[in-house]
């Protein structure tokens, strides 16, 4: 019994020595941790992604659509001569929607939502939706034009644009986020048409 009660200190003593196998008890703790942050900055960096191309997407819709002319060199060309005048068919406002689909590539389409509007601001500062043309039900709600833009009688092209983002691992924390952006713009020559409804 003595002679074990003098063998411990010495076998604490070689134990407190022993360095075999610490990295693998430092990685194993520190594994999920890195594993953790990768994932997580993947996830943040796929969002920025995503959201950014919906932001681009919103800007294209409504550049697209105030780019209208006579000229058919112009991406949204719909001619003056035609009653009422730069009238966008439903063929054109199909390839302008198309091509501003495009943006959102390679993320799904099918998740995007988009509204297209013109909008005649009068003399009285009130605001009001003269067309919509819309991809996979629109983006909804009402239209709140800042205050900054009722200031003079005017029309405005208004784009807005939703995005259904999952997370790949991060959706059991957060869901289905709905990412969301829209636009402002003023035509290029004078406020487009859509089917032979005037904007003015």
């Amino acid at each position: 019994m003595a002679t074990m009660t003098l063998r411990m200190p010495q076998a604490i003593r070689r134990l407190a020595r022993d360095r075999r196998g610490v990295s693998a008890i430092e990685f194993a703790m520190l594994a999920p941790i890195m594993v953790g942050l990768y994932l997580g900055c993947t996830e943040i960096s796929d969002g920025v992604a995503v959201d950014r191309k919906v932001s681009l997407t919103a800007a294209t819709l409504a550049n697209l659509a105030a780019s209208c002319s006579s000229s058919n060199a112009n991406s949204g060309s719909c001619p003056v001569n035609t009653t009422p005048p730069y009238n966008i068919t439903t063929t054109e406002m199909n390839n302008i929607l198309d091509a501003s689909t495009a943006i959102i590539a390679p993320y799904a389409a099918s998740n995007l939502k988009m509204t297209l509007s013109c909008i005649n601001i009068d003399s009285n500062k009130v605001a009001t939706v003269k067309w919509s043309a819309v991809r996979n039900g629109g983006t909804g709600g009402t239209v709140n034009v800042p205050a900054a833009l009722l200031e003079v009688p005017r029309q405005l092209l208004y784009s807005e644009v939703s995005y259904a983002y999952t997370p790949t691992v991060g959706y059991t924390i957060t869901g289905t986020l709905t990412l969301s952006d829209r636009m402002y713009m003023a035509p290029r020559v004078d406020a487009p048409s859509y089917n032979g409804t005037a904007c003015k």
